[in-house]
């Protein structure tokens, strides 16, 4: 990674080539898209805003051009301008101009909310919406015999129910790991150490916690938008838990296979994992837990 990030720090022609070869691939490969929104907001970190802008535009012609060559359509750069570039360039901006990671990973999530807030405007109902979206998939799952025709009815309800929150969520998520990956470049070329340092200081403010605890109560209560909003937030207490673990474990020595372990478990057991983790997260807001640690361990030295 450390090559990629040097090879991207030479030069307009050497990011401009990463940026829209990630970013064409990332039609194909989804998560590739990631590396292609890290190298804009390497650049932007390191270089500036202007310089930044000045990629996005070389990216988007060099897309667009490529695109339109290999499938008759050049829109395809401007669609990933929008969906890949500018986000993270204007996160990219925030990061650089305030030096918060928590500032701006809050930012981040606030996006999230006005995308789901858009969406209940601009489609109506978003869960009838997703069912429609799913419809064809449900119908050939059935088909192949996979499920059970009314089972299914059931399922693929309950999913259109939470899709919107979990698009949003998911759409926050990668930007945020795109931004985590071009300050983790920028450090380990300019500053080692320093998005670690960065990372496991991270501390929410609790009016997070406070509006996560309103929409869920409101959603579960109500039916109605919390339920989209909630899942945006959550995923911000899931990252702050994990700031915990990993600034517990700088404070206790603990080795780093504890760390290894518990990102296997977040992957092979998603709900439960990522709920223990939003649960510290929550009460970390106010109970400040590694100050504590911090102070004991002080004590006891």
């Amino acid at each position: 990674m450390k090559l990629l990030a040097n090879f991207v720090m030479r030069g307009y022609s050497q990011a401009t080539l990463v940026t829209t070869v990630a970013g064409l691939l990332s039609l194909l490969l989804p998560f590739i898209g990631i590396l292609s929104s890290a190298a804009v907001g390497l650049v932007t970190l390191r270089k500036g805003q202007r310089e930044g802008l000045l990629l996005l535009i070389f990216a988007t012609l060099a897309a667009s051009l490529i695109a339109l060559l290999a499938l008759g359509n050049a829109w395809v750069g401007v669609g990933l301008l929008v969906i890949l570039w500018v986000p993270i360039w204007g996160l990219a901006n925030i990061l650089r101009s305030t030096r918060s990671l928590a500032t701006t990973v809050q930012l981040a999530a606030l996006g999230g909310l006005v995308m789901v807030l858009v969406i209940h405007v601009a489609v109506g109902d978003p869960a009838l919406y997703w069912r429609q979206l799913m419809e064809p998939l449900r119908l050939s799952l059935v088909g192949d015999g996979l499920f059970d025709a009314d089972a299914s009815e059931v399922l693929f309800g309950q999913l259109a129910k939470w899709m919107t929150g979990a698009f949003a969520a998911a759409l926050v998520f990668q930007y945020l790991v795109s931004l985590f990956i071009a300050r983790w470049w920028q450090a380990h070329l300019y500053n080692p150490g320093g998005f670690g340092d960065e990372f496991r200081a991270m501390r929410l403010r609790p009016v997070v916690g406070i509006l996560f605890l309103v929409l869920l109560g409101w959603g579960l209560l109500a039916k109605g938008i919390g339920l989209d909003l909630a899942p945006v937030l959550g995923f911000l207490l899931l990252l702050q838990g994990l700031t915990v673990v990993h600034g517990l474990r700088g404070l206790l020595a603990v080795h780093r296979g504890w760390l290894v372990a518990l990102y296997l478990l977040l992957v092979l057991f998603m709900p439960q994992t990522g709920l223990l983790l939003a649960s510290i997260g929550l009460v970390d807001l106010w109970a400040d837990i590694r100050a504590r640690v911090a102070q004991r361990v002080s004590g006891q030295r």
